[in-house]
């Protein structure tokens, strides 16, 4: 049985191998391309004159229901996820970097990077609806009624896209211990699949026992919307790792600012601070199969005669949006409201994020780090991302780091990690840590190379 909310679930074999990406590396006192990612200010700061990245691969899996050994077992699943009374949250987030350069010119400094995004997300879906929708085949025998009212967007969504970014950075403010820059990253967009399932403001009944597997008097804003390889079908990885590249059809920047304090005598810093605004933008999918529509939901429909209840059991083997969507025009509970096939607009995951690497005594650091949402999740045309707070205590060498990031995260909570750098290569996972120790409901891992040339 192929259920459709759980294109997530499908992925579990990809969360073993990798929401913070790459925490504590990322903000290494050892300058490169991954602190230009952060901040586009950094590059005044590479710790070589020319930097160049092979490649660099971060994956996050979280939630707020299920523990690690859960989420990498992947048996039951989508029982556990739905058999609590909370709003159900789950996120699927990789990052791929592919090959970037940077270099220093007196004042200036100029790189590009390449990068592709795969994203997939459960966002506020309320318990209920989703145990009857895909666990339709398990009922209780004389299960009552459950009445549902929720004043929010409950969304299934997936976007993959790429990205090639064209950074440059300028001393403003330097002297012997002092310096201040600041830098832009311009950023050309190409989309590649997208899919978008939001029900909002949804009152209804539902029934699932033995006699009777139902929605009744419900109504609902329904979107529908979808581009690509994820319109035909979500449930395969191989929708999303085959459409990551599109056709350029996007802007976005970042914009950052930095200040660092030095020894006089030597290169090291005693604390570098630095704040950016990044995914300031959006990208337009056009894909031959484009579909953006909005509906009024109401079951029944009146008049009468009509279908008064909606049969949990026909989403049995449904597999993409398309297939759902046809299914309620066809019991006649959809009333299209606007639009329809043609180009849609989706908007990046805009963020603010501070930092500030304290040096407390030789080749001992301690980073503080925020990211913070500047768009609402909850809106259909919006790419779905968290809020973070962390902290990483390092011990950092000239050819090697030993990290250990601490995070509270909006959606999974307190996660612990580990990580390490060896001259360009590093390696690490912001939640391996508190995954031996109290089964946190997060899993992720990253993995790449870097080196800078005099």
């Amino acid at each position: 049985m192929k259920k459709p909310l759980l294109l997530l679930l499908s992925l579990q074999f990809f969360v073993v191998s990798a929401q913070d990406h790459l925490s504590g590396i990322n903000t290494s006192k050892r300058i490169g391309l991954l602190n230009v990612s952060n901040n586009p200010a950094e590059l005044s700061n590479l710790s070589s004159k020319y930097e160049v990245n092979l490649f660099s691969v971060s994956t996050i899996v979280s939630n707020n229901i299920v523990g690690f050994n859960d989420i990498v077992d992947g048996e039951n699943l989508e029982d556990l996820l739905f058999k609590g009374e909370k709003p159900v949250n789950f996120r699927l987030d990789s990052e791929i970097y592919g090959p970037g350069f940077a270099m220093r010119l007196k004042k200036w400094s100029f790189g590009f990077n390449t990068k592709g995004y795969i994203k997939a997300s459960v966002v506020d879906v309320n318990p209920s609806l989703g145990d009857a929708i895909l666990n339709q085949a398990i009922q209780s025998i004389g299960g009552e009624p459950t009445k549902i009212k929720n004043d929010y967007n409950q969304r299934l969504n997936g976007t993959t896209w790429g990205e090639v970014g064209l950074s440059v950075a300028r001393n403003l403010y330097a002297t012997d211990t002092k310096k201040f820059s600041a830098g832009v990253t311009l950023k050309l967009l190409f989309p590649g699949s997208y899919a978008n399932f939001g029900v909002s403001q949804f009152t209804g009944t539902i029934t699932n026992n033995t006699t009777e597997q139902t929605i009744r008097n419900a109504t609902a804003n329904v979107n529908f919307a979808y581009s690509g390889n994820l319109a035909n079908s979500f449930v395969d990885f191989s929708d999303y790792s085959k459409s990551v590249f599109g056709g350029l059809s996007g802007y976005a920047a970042d914009f950052g600012i930095n200040y660092q304090w030095k020894n006089k005598d030597k290169e090291e810093y005693k604390l570098n601070i630095g704040a950016a605004v990044k995914n300031i933008g959006s990208m337009t999918f056009k894909s031959d199969n484009n579909s953006s529509i909005n509906y009024d939901l109401k079951i029944p429909r009146l008049p009468l005669p009509n279908t008064q209840f909606l049969d949990l059991n026909k989403f049995t083997n449904i597999e993409s949006l398309q297939e759902i969507e046809k299914l309620l025009i066809n019991e006649g509970f959809l009333t299209k409201t606007d639009g329809g096939n043609a180009n849609f607009k989706v908007n990046l995951p805009t963020v603010f994020s501070g930092y500030a690497d304290i040096k407390v005594i030789s080749k001992f650091y301690l980073t503080l780090y925020t990211q913070q949402k500047l768009n609402d999740n909850g809106k259909n045309d919006q790419i779905i991302t968290q809020n973070v707070v962390s902290v990483t205590p390092r011990f950092s060498f000239k050819n090697y780091e030993l990290f250990s990031s601490w995070a509270d995260n909006e959606i999974s909570g307190t996660t612990g990690g580990f990580g390490l750098r060896i001259c360009g290569f590093y390696l690490g996972s912001s939640s391996i840590l508190t995954a031996l120790t109290s089964d946190t409901k997060q899993a992720d891992f990253y993995i790449g190379f870097q080196y800078g040339l005099r």
